[in-house]
């Protein structure tokens, strides 16, 4: 649940107490969905780190699953802290990506935002945990390690840093392109 006491405390105050469920049950019977957050991190040569996780066969940058009342981008420095050691701010929204559901997993809406340029110099702990390791690479050279619709979200964060822009997607798909 979110915390009444943290950053939104005023914003808590001034939409005053919670709504009453009027009918009993009912939010628990709503869908649910998966949040993700990530961070598309570069070195001064341009290309991403990514990570390369234990329990998929496919590489994926840096973030994961947003816990219960945690923002998308505390969630992505948090999960940037705990998989490979750096304590990142997350810079501007890139792209806001939903994903139908597949196998075990249900349906997402993944975050990706702006990891900045790591300094050549940070060191990467990859969690033992979670990643076999890490991996610098462009987006094409990592294109045979990626699901096609990751590549394309990808894809969309990098033409968003270069436009300045911020996206929104489905499937990798961009939506209402201009």
């Amino acid at each position: 649940m979110s915390d009444s006491t943290g950053p939104y405390a005023a914003d808590f105050e001034l939409d005053g107490p919670p709504e009453a469920e009027f009918n009993p049950g009912i939010a628990q019977r709503m869908a649910h969905k998966t949040v993700a957050a990530g961070a598309l991190i570069r070195d001064p040569a341009g290309r991403l780190l990514f990570v390369v996780p234990n329990y998929k066969p496919f590489l994926d940058i840096p973030g994961g699953i947003v816990e219960p009342g945690e923002s998308p981008s505390a969630a992505c420095a948090r999960e940037v802290a705990e998989e490979i050691g750096l304590e990142l701010t997350p810079g501007r929204l890139l792209v806001v990506d939903w994903t139908p559901g597949r196998g075990p997993w249900s349906d997402q809406v993944q975050f990706v935002f702006d990891g900045g340029v790591l300094d050549p110099a940070a060191v990467i702990r990859p969690a033992a945990n979670e990643l076999t390791g890490f991996r610098w690479a462009t987006l094409e050279e990592a294109r045979p390690d990626l699901r096609p619709s990751v590549h394309r979200r990808f894809a969309l964060a990098s033409r968003a840093i270069s436009a300045g822009q911020t996206f929104h997607a489905e499937f990798g798909h961009l939506l209402n392109p201009a």
